[in-house]
């Protein structure tokens, strides 16, 4: 599994951003109320960060050579994949809470103060989930190899030139 490189992280962000903003637009335009994340949205994401970390220190430590118990390869590929998603996810939810924010402060008439925190909230959890999923990869990844520059290769100073 390779590690999650910042370009779909981006890409998942801006694409939220637009969904968010037009999904908010659609609902004003349609005469609805506007759609307000709710103010547990922010503390389960953070919550999520948390758990995902703690379940990750473990392999770091097996993997650092300090742990004293063997870990099971198939839990540590689920929680790195856990991770993954925690992440790409993450940066879904942090581009729709930006666009939210974006919506209310670009109307004339600014709805209920409540709402505009409840996205920045929104925002800020995803932050730290996107974080924590990083993190989290990062503790499952194994330290390099030793042996991984082999001498005989290409690549050698060229000492068995014909």
């Amino acid at each position: 599994m390779k590690r999650t490189h910042p370009t779909p992280l981006i890409a998942l962000g801006l694409a939220g951003l637009v969904v968010g903003f037009l999904v908010e637009l659609a609902a004003t335009a349609w005469s609805a109320p506007i759609i307000v994340p709710p103010f547990t949205l922010p503390l389960a994401l953070i919550l999520i960060a948390v758990i995902l970390v703690c379940l990750a220190w473990p392999i770091r430590q097996a993997t650092r050579g300090r742990a004293t118990k063997r870990v099971d390869p198939f839990l540590a590929m689920r929680i790195a994949l856990l991770a993954k998603a925690s992440s790409l996810s993450s940066a879904l939810l942090l581009g729709v809470g930006l666009g939210i924010v974006a919506f209310i402060l670009t109307r004339s008439v600014v709805p209920a103060v409540t709402s505009l925190w409840l996205a920045i909230g929104m925002a800020l959890g995803a932050v730290l989930l996107l974080a924590g999923g990083l993190v989290a990869e990062h503790f499952c990844t194994l330290p390099p190899d030793d042996h991984d520059h082999d001498n005989g290769g290409p690549n050698d100073g060229g000492a068995a030139r014909a």
